[in-house]
C-alpha cells in the first residue's frame, strides 16, 4: 500500500488549490501541512482544500485541518474545504468542529469571492 500522500497543486482564479489524493492520517498529515504552509506562504486570497479524493480523516488529520485553518487566519487567507464525503464529514460531525470550517460545495463556487 502506498504511504504517501500525493497533493495537487492547482490553481482557480485567485484561489489556490489543494487537492489530497488519500487518506489523511497520522503517516501522511506532514505532507498535508507542508503542502498547506507552503500554499500559504504564497499568500493566495483564498485556500481551497478539495478533499472529494480523501476517503478518511483520522484524529491527526482533522488537528492537521484546524492548524491549516490557524495558519490560514493569520496570514489572512481564507480557507474553504470542498468535496466532503460522508466518512470525512461525520469525522467533523463528531468532533463538533463542522461550524469552525466555511465548507463548499464546488471548487468554483469556493473560489468567488
Amino acid at each position: 500500500m502506498n504511504r504517501d500522500l500525493v497533493i495537487e497543486r492547482l490553481s482557480e482564479g485567485t484561489a489556490t488549490v489543494l487537492r489530497p489524493m488519500g487518506d489523511i492520517d497520522m503517516a501522511r498529515a506532514p505532507a498535508m501541512r507542508s503542502a498547506v504552509a507552503a500554499a500559504v506562504r504564497d499568500r493566495p486570497p483564498t485556500l481551497i482544500l478539495d478533499l472529494s479524493q480523501v476517503s478518511y480523516v483520522d484524529s491527526s488529520g482533522i488537528a492537521t485541518l484546524v492548524e491549516a485553518l490557524q495558519v490560514s487566519i493569520r496570514n489572512k487567507v481564507r480557507l474553504v474545504l470542498v468535496g466532503i464525503n460522508p466518512r470525512v464529514q461525520s469525522a467533523f460531525e463528531i468532533t463538533r468542529l463542522v461550524g469552525l470550517f466555511t465548507i463548499s460545495e464546488t471548487v468554483t463556487k469556493a473560489a468567488a469571492p
